[in-house]
């Protein structure tokens, strides 16, 4: 996926949403909240997609989200493709982020998701 994309998953092995207990289940739209202001903001996507997979080779796997920015760059850079065509594109073609780039995106994006936590529980206080 492309530079900014960040994947939300449970801890324990879960395959699907149904199965989340009601403590992961309440925590999930909140982290889905915080995590699409995290890409947004170090983004500016026209779009961010929030999008839940869990498929294996034969079966369910594991339950992952991902919250992926999708620029004009992006779009253009795939001819234009939207929603699930666009990400099965960029699956198919297998690029990948610089590294150098995705360890800068991971420091902003850990820092923003400190700042945002820091000022709820503020806001609580």
């Amino acid at each position: 996926m492309n530079l900014g994309t960040l994947i939300v998953g449970p801890r324990e092995h879960v395959v699907a949403i149904a199965e989340l207990d009601d403590t992961a289940a309440a925590e999930l739209g909140p982290l889905l909240r915080v995590t699409a202001r995290v890409v947004e903001t170090l983004c500016r996507p026209e779009q961010t997609y929030v999008c839940m997979w869990s498929h294996g080779r034969d079966a369910r796997k594991h339950l992952h989200i991902a919250v992926q920015p999708v620029t004009a760059e992006v779009r253009a850079r795939y001819g234009g493709l939207r929603s699930e065509q666009l990400q099965a594109r960029m699956l198919a073609d297998g690029e990948e982020p610089d590294i150098t780039d995705v360890e800068q995106f991971c420091e902003r994006a850990r820092e923003l998701f400190r700042a945002i936590t820091d000022s709820s529980i503020e806001d609580r206080s």
